[in-house]
């Protein structure tokens, strides 16, 4: 199954991955294959999705909402004073 994890779309982009789904201790784990490269995946319900649309505006979310975070750290800045 083909799934898109947000988890470093602002670092690395999104990651498009080959997943298969296994359960341990009640918990759901990716094991996904990416590029010939293999790895096990912890993920919150909210860093992976199972179409690319949903992937794409989550991440378009989370990039406004550093830009905004980024913002108020400059206002910030800009209005210390140093003496």
């Amino acid at each position: 199954m083909k799934v898109w994890i947000t988890k470093y779309a602002l670092t690395d982009g999104i990651i498009e991955a080959e997943s298969d789904t296994q359960t341990q201790d009640k918990e759901k784990i990716f094991a996904f294959w990416n590029n010939d490269e293999f790895g096990i995946f912890y993920p919150k319900k909210e860093e992976v999705f199972f179409d690319k649309q949903s992937a794409i505006k989550k991440a378009e979310e989370m990039c406004r909402n550093k830009i905004a975070s980024l913002k108020k750290q400059i206002e910030k800045l800009e209005g210390m004073k140093f003496e």
